[in-house]
């Protein structure tokens, strides 16, 4: 939840740790178990992120707009399989490698 995350956050940046928080993957479905239709719910996720990260000046990793298809999902076949739609094949993370490097920075 973003609440867990932003507990995280707070208790790095109590202890002087760098805090990134990257964006959650779009999902469109959960093949393990349909119709919880978590592509909304990932976006609301994200805003709650990148709105908190803007808020308390931390670093926001965008891999969402680089990587989710027009319904919310992750693009197919480009960086997940037919099969998931959920977690990132290597191509996937590949590009993930390359936005956190362009962050690092």
């Amino acid at each position: 939840t973003a609440e867990n995350i932003i507990s995280m956050a707070e208790i790095a940046l109590a202890n002087n740790i760098s805090v990134f928080i990257c964006s959650t993957l779009p999902a469109l479905d959960f093949p393990w178990s349909p119709g919880l239709n978590p592509a909304s719910k990932v976006i609301k996720l994200n805003k709650i992120l990148k709105d908190y990260c803007k808020k308390n000046n931390l670093k926001y990793v965008d891999y969402y707009s680089f990587m989710s298809d027009e319904n919310g999902g992750l693009k197919v076949p480009e960086y997940t399989s037919a099969d998931d739609l959920v977690h990132p094949n290597k191509a996937g993370y590949n590009v993930m490698e390359k936005i956190i490097l362009k962050a690092l920075k």
